[in-house]
């Protein structure tokens, strides 16, 4: 064995830890490092601390734990949930934990259990994972990186990709240049044996202790053949998966026997080593995508179902309708296609006749045709759709019995889809969310096979003529500004990003390309992996429908969903015909233009209450996102600029009043038919004219609606929800993940 560390050195180190941890604690509290530029470095660099040092790795979990027990005695709760995902993340990728030290964090995690949401469910998922490393170390670290590259796994058949999502036209050309380069080359470094090797090298020693030769383990999966990594590979998952049902006694000799394999007559526990060494955690598979076309999100998860190379195999063609429209451009799709293409004609009588008689009865019984009807669509298919694509809970539960057999796992794959922008690109993903879940409620696709999360990292635009509609930049990241004030560690850790990725992206042309790509690599791509990987509790963002009528009357209706605001502003300049009008001549006078305006207001109890009024006014805006507290999802803010006319001596004057009320549903018409504008999202580029009312209104999930009017066709006479319609959810969340979700 190498030499033992000092204990002095060992108090250095654990100064230092503590040091770093109670100033990630401090920068909770509000009180920032001195260097702005320092914020939300502070828990990588803590990481990374670790990850060069293995060694401290048991150090770092120790004094996370003694932290996190000092915020249980004083009541810090909103010290726990941060400090625990710390914890959680070293403890995935540390070399080895003694069993006392992961028994101590299982027992803290059990005692969350009593503690209001979001504690006892971050404390569940945790204490049911731990029991998971508790029995067979290593399998946490095997499942994530199993899962991230879709390495060929029976035990644990999962699938996982990040997917990062920036629209070209509200970000800087260098920023998305920059993420695009960045992700391309993480990925390139990225190779399936070199993942393989990773799990192999962590698996055994976790379960071997320090008395794994890793340096020599590494060498000898690099002398190996893929095959022969590959089916190493298949025998350590084998048995960590597999320790469940057995000891942990046995489940060692097992891997022991594998690693002895490996390396031949060398007896663990006497082969040199320099320290304690550790296997890094791999990057995840992330793709960067530019999202330039409306449907390209749903290609990407269709295509990342099935791939492009396996799709276009011929006997997988023309089975499912939307892998045709996908793939319809794709050449080597088309050649298959025509490769196969059939002279059958459908009729039996045109079939060639058989020379052999048994022949002819083999084929015929085997081409026989038998009579087809349309099937319809049964209700039992909306069952995938009771848990997913909305985060919210339903209104009531699915009757159940005890003794049935436990329900399936679900979906085996999972799309992180990561929102790089301001609030614009998240109302574009409110639109195309809200298109894929009518698209899912007439026929169940992707819900079925796909588990969808989404993520937000806020970027501010690099340029001010990006924001020249709005009071300042700032104002573009009201989703993000509401997650931080619910989530203190997204605060920390990703909202502080709007400014660190313009910067990382146009760092100065003197400084040399690699070392800007080691600064990204190192920084920007792991805060991404982290986020996706830890950020498991959804914050959901009701969405709103919105009806406009035009005021051409042969025009038919818009309709559209939004999820932060809605603005309407009266058009400058009326018509000719408005102008020539005698009668409104009057009206006309002044600013702005009549409006009547029908809404439900919001009261504490809940109880329906319709209210109208008629004024004159410039415009209004209508608010989703709360601007102070950290509660509140769900209802309308609605400010309605009115114009009031002061009649004095000096003659006509004209002043602006703000009313401001809260609703959820509300109706407006312009009684003078004078046209005005409505901007959705803060988008310019969703702005429609020519306006003359509009309908707003909590969105409604697709396949609630669907199955509504199925019931309603059935029993006309009912008007509450009956079969299983009550338990569907009624309204259309966006869930956007964050570390905690929403702290009270």
């Amino acid at each position: 064995p190498g030499p033992a560390q000092s204990p002095l050195s060992l108090a250095e180190v654990e100064s230092d830890i503590l040091r770093r941890v109670r100033a990630l604690l401090r920068e909770l509290d509000g009180h920032h490092p001195s260097c702005q530029s320092d914020r939300g470095m502070l828990r990588w660099t803590l990481h990374k601390k670790t990850e060069q040092n293995p060694s401290s790795s048991c150090v770092l979990v120790r004094v996370l734990v003694k932290e996190l027990e000092r915020a249980e005695r004083g009541d810090l709760r909103h010290y726990i949930i941060p400090l625990l995902h710390t914890l959680m993340y070293t403890l995935i990728q540390a070399p080895c934990i003694p069993d006392q030290l992961r028994a101590r964090v299982y027992d803290f995690c059990t005692r969350l259990l009593t503690l209001p949401k979001p504690f006892c469910t971050i404390g569940l998922h945790y204490a049911s994972r731990l029991q998971l490393e508790r029995t067979a170390p290593g399998t946490l670290y095997q499942r994530m990186v199993i899962a991230e590259h879709s390495l060929p796994s029976s035990p644990f058949p999962r699938q996982e990709r990040i997917f990062i999502f920036a629209d070209p036209e509200l970000l800087p050309e260098a920023v998305c240049t920059a993420l695009l380069s960045d992700t391309e080359a993480a990925q390139v470094s990225q190779s399936p044996r070199g993942c393989m090797s990773c799990v192999v090298t962590h698996a055994l020693q976790a379960a071997l202790g320090d008395t794994c030769d890793i340096p020599g383990l590494r060498a000898r999966l690099q002398e190996l053949p893929a095959g022969d990594v590959e089916r190493c590979f298949q025998e350590v998952v084998a048995a960590v998966e597999g320790a469940g049902g057995s000891e942990r006694g046995q489940h060692t000799a097992r891997l022991e026997s594998i690693y002895r394999g490996l390396l031949g007559s060398l007896p663990a526990g006497n082969a040199p080593r320099e320290g304690l060494q550790g296997t890094p955690l791999p990057n995840p598979d992330i793709s960067f995508h530019l999202w330039t076309e409306d449907e390209q999100l749903w290609k990407e998860l269709v295509l990342f179902l099935r791939p492009l190379s396996q799709s276009c195999e011929p006997e997988c063609l023309g089975q499912e309708p939307e892998m045709r429209d996908i793939l319809a451009d794709c050449e080597c799709c088309r050649q298959s296609r025509f490769s196969v293409l059939s002279t059958d004609s459908g009729i039996e009588r045109d079939l060639p006749a058989q020379e052999e008689p048994g022949a002819a009865d083999a084929e015929r019984s085997r081409l026989h045709r038998k009579g087809g009807i349309k099937k319809k669509p049964s209700p039992l298919d909306s069952v995938a759709l009771l848990q997913a694509g909305s985060a919210g809970k339903p209104p009531g539960k699915l009757p159940g019995r005890s003794g049935v057999p436990p329900e399936p796992a679900g979906p085996l794959c999972t799309a992180r889809l990561v929102l790089l922008g301001d609030d614009r690109i998240l109302g574009r993903l409110a639109r195309a969310f809200h298109s894929l879940r009518k698209r899912e409620a007439r026929r169940v696709f992707l819900t079925a096979r796909l588990k969808l999360q989404f993520y937000h990292i806020p970027v501010l635009p690099g340029h001010p003529s990006a924001a020249a509609d709005h009071a300042g930049p700032e104002e573009l990241c009201e989703v993000a500004r509401y997650l931080g004030r619910a989530d203190p560690w997204y605060e920390s850790n990703i909202s502080t990003l709007c400014h660190i990725i313009p910067k990382l992206a146009t760092m100065p042309v003197m400084c040399p390309q690699p070392s800007r790509a080691l600064v990204t690599d190192l920084f920007l791509t792991d805060v991404i992996a982290y986020y996706a990987r830890m950020g498991t509790q959804p914050v959901c963002f009701q969405l709103h429908s919105v009806k406009i009528l035009f005021q051409d009357p042969a025009q038919d209706p818009a309709e559209d969903v939004f999820l932060t605001e809605l603005l309407t502003q009266v058009q400058d300049s009326p018509s000719h015909r408005e102008l020539s009008t005698t009668k409104r001549k009057g009206t006309l006078d002044g600013p702005g233009t009549e409006l009547t305006v029908t809404y439900r207001k919001v009261v504490l109890s809940e109880r329906q209450k319709e209210l109208a009024l008629s004024l004159r006014s410039t415009g209004l805006l209508m608010k989703a996102i709360p601007a102070q507290e950290a509660a509140g999802l769900g209802c309308l803010s609605v400010t309605i600029t009115e114009i009031i006319r002061i009649n004095n001596l000096a003659g006509r004057s004209f002043s602006a009043v703000e009313n401001r009320f809260k609703a959820r549903n509300i109706k407006v018409r312009s009684p003078e038919q004078r046209p005005f504008t409505v901007r959705l999202d803060k988008d310019s580029r969703r702005t429609y004219r020519d306006v003359i009312g509009l309908e707003v209104s909590p969105c409604l999930e697709p396949s609630y609606c669907l199955q509504k009017s199925r019931a309603m066709k059935s029993s006309p006479e009912e008007a509450e929800d009956v079969g299983l319609v009550k338990y569907l959810p009624k309204s259309l969340l966006l869930p956007i993940n964050t570390f905690a979700g929403v702290v009270q």
